[in-house]
């Protein structure tokens, strides 16, 4: 099961597992993002490569207008996976 939930233009809360199958889902939400975003990783438990790329995606068109994605509340597990991914040195992950 996977949720996202748009707490305000500018805050994203993620909850279950952001998996292939709920990619789609994931990404109408994102694409919509305009301005520098918090995303609250509090409740989920996984993410795959798919879902990291839509969390890139949306990091480039971003950070062209001097925007960006900043992650908070990121588990142990999916800290290391986005340290052996690179993202630690992309995205603000507080």
């Amino acid at each position: 099961m996977f949720d996202i939930i748009l707490r305000s233009k500018t805050e994203i809360l993620l909850k279950g597992r952001l998996d292939a199958s709920q990619a789609e889902k994931a990404k109408e939400t994102f694409v919509k993002v305009a301005e520098t975003c918090v995303v609250d990783f509090q409740d989920l438990e996984y993410i795959s490569s798919a879902g990291m790329g839509i969390l890139l995606m949306t990091q480039k068109r971003l950070s062209e207008k001097g925007n960006s994605l900043k992650f908070i509340n990121v588990n142990k597990h999916i800290r290391d996976i986005f340290r052996y991914a690179g993202f630690d040195r992309i995205f603000e992950i507080i």
